[in-house]
């Protein structure tokens, strides 16, 4: 007997689209008929396990790998905001700092504070790029997170068989009818265990986006009473992109304020200071390293 056709390989869904809008636990999985879903024959079920398998595999792959751009991203933001404050607090004491033998030299104090101005902006842009990349890594998780799903393409009379992780067929669910797909673990329980992990990122996001508002405000001259606001959008499109995370509130037209773990947020407004002390700032770089929303061990 002639040996099944090979199903064709999964490829990644599009990125979210901005309009998507996601449970409270900021996913949102693939639309699920009213009417219970019956289980796939045997013959069908013998071809859609592999291809749900090699689904799986791959963006589970693709998580890990993420996880690692997020790492990665993180670990340069803070190194870049490091630098930021570094800058910022030499050029604060630079009036009152000992220069030794350098006192004499003319205009030594003028021409140190506009040459660590120059480096704060540098490091501003550089804190600003490292966010937007955990901002990608994260919605490049929560693709993956809503790509676990296996669906038959094509007529249910072709002769070939395919599989795709987009549903094509309102009335199959991509989950082979609740059947497991790795042992005892079915398409949905898969689906949570990615939604645990990928809340995490999600809301870790948010805290690092108020830590980055507060450390772009910093002002290499007097303090002002201009500073940037919660509401303030960062880069282009970046309210575009928190709305694939359900982190933009229409409501009030701007981003939902940062919370830790299962605790209800009741921070208000947030209005930045242009020189905040530096036990405050050390603060900023402490929580930027702790990442309290991830749990390491997960």
């Amino acid at each position: 007997m002639a040996e099944p056709p090979e199903t064709t390989p999964m490829e990644a869904l599009e990125s979210p689209t901005p309009s998507s809008s996601y449970s409270s636990s900021y996913l949102k999985s693939q639309p699920i008929p009213s009417s219970t879903p019956s289980p796939l024959p045997s013959s069908m079920s013998r071809l859609w396990r592999p291809a749900a398998q090699r689904n799986l595999r791959n963006q589970w792959s693709k998580l890990a790998s993420h996880r690692q751009q997020w790492a990665s991203s993180s670990s340069s933001g803070k190194s870049h905001a490091n630098s930021l404050v570094n800058a910022h607090l030499s050029q604060r004491y630079m009036p009152s700092l000992e220069l030794g033998v350098l006192n004499d030299m003319p205009d030594i104090r003028k021409k140190a504070c506009r040459k660590l101005c120059k480096q704060q902006e540098r490091y501003r842009i550089k804190l600003l790029s490292s966010y937007k990349d955990m901002v990608a890594a994260v919605i490049q998780m929560v693709n993956a997170c809503r790509s676990m799903r296996c669906y038959q393409t094509g007529t249910s009379n072709s002769t070939l068989v395919q599989f795709s992780n987009s549903a094509g067929d309102q009335n199959d669910t991509g989950d082979g009818g609740g059947v497991s797909v790795f042992v005892f673990l079915s398409i949905s329980s898969h689906e949570k265990l990615a939604e645990e992990l990928v809340q995490m990122f999600i809301m870790e996001l948010n805290v690092k986006r108020l830590l980055v508002l507060e450390l772009l405000s910093i002002s290499c001259e007097v303090p002002q009473d201009i500073g940037l606001h919660w509401g303030d959008q960062l880069y282009q499109g970046e309210f575009d992109n928190l709305s694939t995370l359900n982190l933009f509130s229409e409501e009030t037209c701007e981003p939902v304020p940062p919370k830790l773990m299962d605790r209800k947020s009741d921070t208000p407004a947030v209005q930045c200071k242009n020189q905040p002390n530096p036990e405050v700032l050390q603060v900023y770089l402490t929580t930027w390293l702790a990442e309290v929303n991830i749990n390491a061990h997960r």
